[in-house]
């Protein structure tokens, strides 16, 4: 029974050396992503980070954590934005069947086209979909 519970400790101190490493790791990183800290702010905080990284952590978090939060937000949304967009590029690279047949159709009236030449782009249309 004693080693059941040896154990739970040893696993609950493998998850706080866990959880204080991903911290420090996500603290240094945002300092170095911060642009409105100079360079003298960054090496600052990160002698603060390396001779005492529980209080640096800790202030950092409590600090600067809101901005810590937002910047996050914002990269993720422009990640979010610049995924659509490829998606949106790669998926409108070929023009739909119908948009293409409409293009005919107004050149067609227009009188820029014949009908001959309307209905090979219709066929090229249709058989390209």
């Amino acid at each position: 029974m004693n080693s059941f519970w040896d154990f739970l400790v040893w696993l609950f101190w493998f998850y706080v050396i866990i959880a204080c490493i991903w911290i420090f790791i996500t603290v240094f990183i945002d300092i170095f992503r911060d642009n409105t800290l100079n360079g003298w702010g960054k090496a600052l905080w990160v002698l603060f980070l390396v001779f005492l990284p529980f209080l640096a952590a800790f202030i950092y978090l409590i600090a600067r954590g809101r901005g810590m939060a937002e910047r996050n937000a914002a990269r993720a949304a422009e990640a979010q934005a610049a995924n659509a967009d490829y998606i949106r590029t790669v998926a409108g690279s070929s023009s739909s069947t119908a948009a293409e047949i409409e293009k005919g159709k107004q050149l067609l009236d227009s009188g820029a086209i014949s009908q001959a030449e309307f209905d090979a782009l219709k066929a090229k249309a249709l058989q390209t979909s």
